[in-house]
């Protein structure tokens, strides 16, 4: 079964799931936040098949959140990198991230965590602000049209 396209809806969270609103994309794309480039890199880290993750792959780069270019060593090998677009997926996946260690927790006794890289000490969680910085709740917002 074919699954509804929701690139024509109005709600811009809709419009997202239909570009990324897979595991495999999503975790595609975060391996390759971490600097994984190649297909084998890729199929190995995640354990899917090749023709999911060609296929998943392809979408990505249809999407315009993946690009595919000639290996940077010079081999005959591609690497995929990730568009500005696709990089601008990073704080989906630490919200994600973040959401899994509060709501998840016993799964693991030692979650993994994302650290500042200078002074290895862990994130804020993100929050949502007013523009006058007030923390802001769902019952504090409203989704509208602006202009």
């Amino acid at each position: 079964m074919r699954r509804k396209s929701l690139s024509g809806a109005p709600c811009p969270i809709a419009r997202t799931l239909d570009v990324i609103g897979d595991w495999w994309s999503l975790l595609i794309v975060r391996d390759c936040l971490k600097g994984m480039r190649r297909f084998s890199e890729l199929q190995k880290n995640l354990d899917v098949s090749k023709n999911i993750l060609t296929r998943r792959l392809r979408a990505l780069i249809a999407q315009d959140i993946l690009t595919l270019q000639p290996a940077a060593d010079g081999s005959a090998y591609q690497e995929y990198r990730l568009t500005d677009k696709g990089r601008r997926l990073f704080p989906v996946l630490v919200a994600l991230s973040q959401w899994g260690r509060e709501n998840l927790a016993g799964i693991d006794p030692n979650p993994m965590t994302l650290v500042d890289r200078e002074y290895r000490q862990p994130v804020r969680p993100i929050e949502i602000r007013a523009h006058d910085g007030r923390v802001l709740g769902p019952g504090e917002t409203v989704m509208t049209r602006l202009g």
